[in-house]
């Protein structure tokens, strides 16, 4: 299914009580410290307090352990749990056990320029993308409004360009490697323990009437948040983040990244598993959007959005239920979607046609359904087509409050 967005796990729905863990930060060298402290149920956990069942303490285990702990009660009540489960490991720092590391080391020697062609056959292949979709062109990180650190400028000038994988030397090409084998391994740790979360569920019984979402918020990210070069990615002393051209490799077949308008920033993947409403393996090239999950859940538990709570009426329901495309049907597309960081970097969409706004510069124009890839820019051969994409952005956007 095409996605315009975090991983989120929704599990049968609703009258348990949530217990709600913040560990959205990372360990900060050289202190050993977090920037941000742990927070349960809006109190300051140390680290030392916080269950987990591995050692050394790494985050996405600790989650998960956390998750399942939690699971006990309402599995033993039988009674229906929401459990949202927000990984972080698919982002930055490049933090990874050892022996995850070790499965990658050198896998990526080949260089992004190979990876990205072989991902693009892999997709095409499997019909993740529509049949003659082009690999889009290498993209550099041209955002004009986020920039570096401070310090080691000739180091940091590097991150944000794409550059032909031939081009570059052993040395480079060595520690560029790692810097992708450590994201690799901590993507391996959260597919492990997500694997963990689905085998509870099939020991209680509860895998077939339960709906399991996964999804990301955005594209893969290319911001240089590197804090010590000291270190190597992977190791915890370290805070070592992702290249751009990497980021562009994980963004196939797509153009730019994280808070792009462009697809590489707003289009993503969404997996749902519900045995016993959902026949496995289908792929799905219906629109969606994050609004939708709400009524798509609302539904899956029978329950009606209410007119009103204690007296006070409701605001209206954004989305719609994906529910009739969940059981092989269709579902009418929404009017529109918004999405993009700011007006800098802004995209509006209505049925094929796409208006994008790079470094808040002009409006681009693009006909998804011809050009998914987005290769093909259309503003000078459409200039009527792109005015009323502006008017519609602008009313829409007004009426919403987008």
């Amino acid at each position: 299914m095409d996605w315009v967005p975090e991983h989120v796990y929704a599990e049968n729905c609703f009258d348990q009580s949530l217990t709600f863990w913040a560990m959205n930060e990372f360990f900060e060298p050289p202190s050993g410290e977090f920037a941000n402290p742990f927070s349960l149920n809006g109190e300051k956990v140390n680290i030392a307090d916080i269950y987990h069942k591995k050692t050394p303490f790494f985050k996405t285990d600790a989650l998960t352990d956390n998750a399942l702990k939690w699971l006990e009660e309402p599995i033993r009540k039988k009674q229906p749990f929401f459990l949202y489960l927000g990984y972080g490991a698919a982002h930055y720092p490049l933090q990874a056990r050892p022996e995850d590391i070790d499965k990658y080391r050198g896998r990526y020697k080949i260089g992004w320029d190979k990876v990205r062609e072989q991902r693009h056959k892999r997709l095409s292949e499997m019909g993740l993308i529509p049949e003659g979709t082009i690999l889009s062109s290498p993209s550099s990180n041209i955002n004009k409004f986020r920039g570096h650190p401070d310090g080691n400028n000739k180091i940091r000038e590097k991150i944000p360009l794409y550059r032909p994988w031939d081009k570059l030397s052993e040395t480079e090409k060595d520690e560029l490697d790692l810097e992708m084998a450590v994201f690799a391994a901590m993507v391996d740790c959260m597919d492990h323990n997500i694997g963990r979360v689905l085998q509870k569920l099939d020991e209680e019984g509860l895998a077939e009437n339960t709906i399991v979402i996964y999804l990301s918020d955005n594209g893969s990210c290319p911001y240089d948040s590197n804090r010590d070069f000291n270190f190597p990615p992977g190791v915890a002393e370290g805070f070592r983040t992702l290249c751009a051209a990497w980021a562009n490799a994980g963004n196939t077949p797509y153009r730019y990244f994280k808070q792009y308008g462009h697809e590489g920033g707003p289009h993503t993947h969404f997996i749902i598993r519900w045995p016993k409403k959902i026949i496995p393996g289908q792929i799905i090239h219906q629109q969606g959007h994050i609004v939708d999950l709400y009524p798509t859940i609302l539904e899956a538990a029978g329950i009606k959005y209410p007119e009103n709570i204690n007296g006070f009426q409701t605001l209206p329901i954004h989305g719609k239920s994906l529910i009739p495309i969940l059981e092989g049907g269709k579902m009418d597309e929404s009017d529109f979607y918004i999405s993009g960081w700011t007006d800098r970097f802004r995209m509006y969409r209505k049925g094929d046609w796409k208006i994008v706004k790079l470094n808040n510069e002009n409006w681009e124009l693009y006909h998804l359904k011809m050009d998914p890839t987005e290769m093909n820019e259309l503003s000078g051969k459409f200039p009527e087509k792109l005015q009323e994409m502006i008017e519609l952005y602008n009313s829409d956007k007004i009426r919403t409050g987008y």
